[in-house]
C-alpha cells in the first residue's frame, strides 16, 4: 500500500488510490562492478516494491507519472523546503512527457524505496570531485547498489538535480512512449508514425488523443523501455526561464504549508522539553490547566505538552507551566567549557580523518623560511527556518497518519512504527511544502513529539507547533569548530599548507538520533577543505573529532560552511604575505579546468584588474568547491562613518547544465547572502546547557538595507550538479578578505559583528 499519497488532494491526504506501475529497467538501472561481489546481486536487481499497488482507479505508468480522470500528476519525491525542488523535478519529467509542467498536479508521492536517492552516497565517497579516474568513476556508479538496497528517500546535499537529471527524464520518456504504443495498438498504426504534443498523442491524420483517455489502455500493455532522451536543443522548458509553480502562491500568501493544515475536531499543542539527554520534571501545572481553552497537560518523554483549542491557547498555557529542565551531566554546560574542550581536541595526538596528505608537510614546514600560521573559530549556528516546526498527527488503534514537512520520510515511518507498535504499512505520511529548513527538517524530534502527544488523545488529530523560543532551545545547530592552519609560500605559489580542524561529529550525532552510529571517520568535518582542486606540493587536511558538546546537525552546506572560511581566509593571508594578487594565487594553485574557468570568470565579472575600489573600500575573493560545484565569490565593502557596508557581491558557479536559470541564479545569490548574514551577526552560545539566543532578534541575519547589489554568472562545463548549498561556503572568507583590504583588520572568528561594526 502506498503510504501518504492522494493525487487529487495532496494537502488533505486520504487513502491512496493505486494502479499499475511499469518499472523494470527504469528502476533497476545498469551498474557493472568489475570483479565485484556476487552476494546481494539478486536483491539489487529484483524489482522494487510498487508504490501504487492496489485498486485500478489510478494509472501509474512509472513511479513518477500518475494519470487519472482528473488529469496528470507528476511525482516529485524530494522535499521542497523553498528551494524549488518540486518544480524542477516536475519539469524534468514533463520535458520528456511532452507536457507543460504548469498543466500538471505536482505531489510528493508516497514513502517508498522506489524513490531512493542514488546521488547522496556517491557525493560522500572518499574521492576528489574532480577525480575522473577508473576507480572513482566505478565507485560512484557502484554506489547505486547500496543506495538502492537501503532505499533512502532522503533530501539533502544538493542532490535533487543530480539524482533526478536522468531518471526523471527517463520516467517521462517511458510514459510518453507507452502512451504512444497504446494509441498505435488502438489505431492499428506503427508507434514511430505518432508524435506527442501538450499531453496528447497526435496521429498522422492530425487527430489528437489526450493522455487521460489512453491511460487505461497503456496500463494493460508492457511498458516501452527502449527510449531515446531528447537532445537539449529540443527542450521546450528546461534551460529556459521558468515561472516556478509555487511563486504566485508564495507571493500572494496563499501557499499552504504544514502549519496551515486544518482538520475536523483538531486539537492544538505545544511542548516544553529539556535539552537533549537531560531531564524534564513538572513541578506545577495548575495555572496552565485553569486557563481558558486548555484541554489537557500531559507528560511525554523528555518534556511536557499542553493541548488546547488553539495554538495561541497552548502557547500561553505552556508559559504558565512550572518546570525543572536540566541538561545532560556528561556535556559541557556553557560556551567557555565548550571552547576548552575543542582546544583540547585540537591539541591531542591522533586524528579522525586525513583524506588529503600530499607530499611531506612536516619537512616542508620545517625548512628555512617564514611559516605563516593562523587560528580560526566558527560558532554554533541555529537553522531557524521561517515556518515554525510543526507536525499534525492522528493516532488510532489501527493506524497513524502524519502531516509533516520532512527531508527523511522513510525514517519518519520507521521510527513512528517503533514508537507506536504499529506496522510500517499502517503509518501514513503526507509531506507538504516546507517553509525553510537549512537542515533542520533532517531531524525527527518534533515529529516524534507530535506522535507522543497524539497518543494521549487517540482518535483526534493534534497539530503540535513549537514556539520560536522552543525552536532555539531545542536547536540542533551547526557545530562550533576551531581550525589551525600553517603554510609556506614558494617561488611558484603555495608550497605547503597544513589545516587541522577540531569539531564534534555531525554524522555521529545525527545518525545516533535517527538510526545508528556509522562506523569510520566523519568526512563532514573536513568537507570543503580536503577535496579542493589545488595542486599544492605539500598539502594536508586533518579532521579531529571532539566529544559530543551539543546535539549538532547538518546546517546549510554542512562542513563546507566552515571549511570554506578557513581555507579561503588562510590562502588569502598567504597570498598577502607573498605579495601575490589573490586571483593569480588561486589560479596558480588550481589544477582543475572547470574550477579555473569559474575563478577566471569571477575575476572578469567584477572587473578585478580594471576597477579600483578607492579609499576606504576593499574587495576580497574566495573559492570553494562543495557538493561537486566550484564557486568563486567576490565581495566589496566600504568603511563608512556608520560602520562597514557591503556594497557589491559577485558569484560564479558551474553546475554543468542550467535547468532553470531564474531559480539557479536565485539559489546562488541566496546562498551567498545567507552565508554573509550569518558570518556578520549570528551565533549560538550556551549557558546551563541551553542556547542563550531565543529568537530572530538574538540570531539576526542580514537586514534588507545591508544587502549589496548582487551579480551572478552560471557556467556549464562540468557534470550536472545542484545549487542549493554551494553558494554559501566562499561567502564568509570573501567578506573577511574584503574587510582586510578595506580596513587592515584580519577577522578569524565569526560572528564578525563581535569585532567590527556594520552599518
Amino acid at each position: 500500500m502506498a503510504r501518504g499519497f492522494s493525487p487529487g488532494q495532496p494537502r488533505r491526504g486520504g487513502l491512496a488510490r493505486a494502479g499499475r506501475i511499469a518499472r523494470r529497467s527504469l528502476l533497476i538501472g545498469s551498474v557493472a562492478v568489475a570483479g565485484g561481489v556476487a552476494f546481494g546481486a539478486w536483491r539489487y536487481t529484483r524489482p522494487l516494491p510498487d508504490p501504487f499497488a492496489g485498486d485500478a482507479e489510478t494509472v501509474a505508468l512509472t513511479p513518477y507519472v500518475v494519470i487519472d480522470a482528473g488529469g496528470i500528476t507528476l511525482i516529485a519525491p524530494r522535499a521542497d523546503k523553498g528551494q524549488g525542488s518540486r518544480w524542477i523535478q516536475a519539469a524534468l519529467i514533463a520535458e520528456e512527457l511532452d507536457i507543460d509542467p504548469a498543466s500538471a498536479r505536482i505531489a510528493p508521492g508516497p514513502v517508498s524505496p522506489a524513490y531512493y536517492n542514488r546521488a547522496l552516497l556517491a557525493e560522500n565517497l572518499p574521492f576528489l570531485p574532480t577525480d575522473e579516474g577508473w576507480l572513482a568513476r566505478n565507485a560512484r556508479a557502484a554506489s547505486d547498489i547500496p543506495a538502492r538496497l537501503l532505499g533512502l528517500q532522503m533530501t539533502g546535499g544538493s542532490s535533487t538535480v543530480p539524482d533526478g537529471f536522468r531518471k526523471l527524464r527517463e520516467a517521462g520518456a517511458v510514459a510518453r512512449e507507452t502512451l504512444k504504443e497504446a494509441a498505435a495498438l488502438r489505431e492499428g498504426l506503427d508507434r514511430v508514425a505518432l508524435r506527442t504534443e501538450e499531453g496528447h498523442v497526435v496521429l498522422p491524420d492530425g487527430r489528437r488523443i489526450p493522455y487521460t483517455e489512453l491511460a487505461p489502455d497503456a496500463a494493460r500493455i508492457e511498458p516501452v523501455t527502449t527510449i531515446v532522451l531528447r537532445d537539449p536543443a529540443q527542450w521546450r522548458h528546461l534551460g529556459k526561464p521558468m515561472l516556478r509553480g509555487d511563486i504566485v502562491a508564495k507571493s500572494t500568501g496563499t501557499q499552504e504549508f504544514g502549519i496551515d493544515l486544518r482538520l475536523p475536531d483538531m486539537l492544538y499543542a505545544t511542548v516544553r522539553a529539556a535539552p537533549e539527554g537531560g531531564q524534564a520534571r513538572l513541578i506545577d501545572d495548575n495555572a496552565a490547566r485553569a486557563m481558558p481553552g486548555v484541554h489537557s497537560v500531559t507528560a511525554i518523554e523528555g518534556g511536557v505538552a499542553v493541548l488546547a483549542e488553539t495554538t495561541w491557547h497552548a502557547f500561553r498555557a505552556a508559559d504558565a507551566l512550572l518546570l525543572d529542565l536540566t541538561g545532560p551531566p556528561d556535556r559541557p554546560a556553557d560556551s567557555a567549557a565548550i571552547w576548552d574542550a575543542l582546544t583540547r581536541s585540537l591539541d591531542e595526538s591522533g586524528h579522525d580523518s586525513r583524506n588529503r596528505d600530499d607530499g611531506d608537510v612536516e619537512a616542508a614546514l620545517g625548512a628555512e623560511g617564514a611559516v605563516i600560521a593562523a587560528e580560526y573559530r566558527v560558532p554554533f549556528l541555529a537553522h531557524a527556518p521561517m515556518e515554525p516546526l510543526n507536525a499534525t498527527v492522528l493516532v488510532t488503534d489501527e493506524a497513524c497518519h502524519i502531516w509533516a514537512g520532512t527531508q527523511i520520510p522513510d525514517f519518519v515511518v520507521t521510527q513512528t512504527a517503533r514508537l507506536t507498535g504499529l506496522p510500517e504499512s499502517a503509518i501514513r505520511l503526507e509531506n507538504p511544502m516546507i517553509g525553510g529548513s537549512f537542515g533542520r527538517r533532517l531531524e525527527l524530534d518534533f515529529i516524534l513529539q507530535a506522535v507522543r502527544v497524539a497518543q494521549s488523545v487517540p482518535g483526534r488529530p493534534v497539530k503540535m507547533t513549537w514556539t520560536r523560543e522552543e525552536d532555539f532551545a531545542q536547536s540542533r545547530p551547526r557545530p562550533a569548530q576551531i581550525a589551525r592552519a600553517r603554510g609556506r609560500m614558494g617561488e611558484a605559489g603555495i608550497e605547503a599548507l597544513d589545516l587541522t580542524i577540531a569539531s564534534p561529529s555531525v554524522m555521529s550525532s545525527w545518525f545516533g538520533r535517527v538510526w545508528m552510529n556509522p562506523p569510520g571517520p566523519d568526512i563532514s568535518i573536513v568537507a570543503g577543505a580536503w577535496d579542493q582542486p589545488f595542486a599544492i606540493p605539500h598539502f594536508r587536511v586533518t579532521g579531529k573529532r571532539a566529544p559530543d558538546l551539543a546535539p549538532v546537525s547538518s546546517w546549510r552546506s554542512v562542513g563546507a560552511s566552515s571549511t570554506g572560511f578557513y581555507l579561503g581566509s588562510f590562502m588569502d593571508e598567504m597570498f598577502e604575505a607573498a605579495g601575490i594578487d589573490p586571483f593569480e594565487g588561486l589560479l596558480r594553485a588550481c589544477n582543475d579546468d572547470v574550477s579555473r574557468a569559474v575563478i577566471d570568470e569571477a575575476r572578469r565579472l567584477c572587473d578585478w584588474r580594471g576597477r579600483q575600489p578607492g579609499p576606504g573600500r576593499g574587495r576580497g575573493v574566495a573559492f570553494c568547491l562543495s557538493f561537486g560545484v566550484p564557486c568563486a565569490e567576490v565581495i566589496e565593502v566600504e568603511d563608512t562613518p556608520d560602520g562597514l557596508r557591503i556594497t557589491e557581491a559577485w558569484a560564479v558557479a558551474d553546475i554543468g547544465t542550467v535547468l532553470d536559470p531564474v531559480n539557479a541564479q536565485a539559489q546562488l545569490s541566496g546562498g551567498m547572502l545567507f552565508g554573509l548574514g550569518h558570518a556578520m551577526n549570528c551565533q549560538i552560545t550556551y549557558a546551563d546547557h541551553r542556547p542563550e539566543q531565543q529568537n530572530f532578534y538574538d540570531h539576526d541575519g542580514m537586514r534588507l538595507p545591508q544587502c549589496p547589489r548582487v551579480t551572478t554568472r552560471l557556467l556549464e562545463n562540468g557534470p550536472v550538479r545542484g545549487l542549493g548549498e554551494p553558494g554559501l561556503p566562499p561567502a564568509a572568507a570573501a567578506l573577511a578578505n574584503a574587510i582586510r583590504a578595506a580596513t587592515g583588520q584580519r577577522l578569524r572568528q565569526m560572528p564578525f559583528a563581535d569585532q567590527i561594526r556594520f552599518a
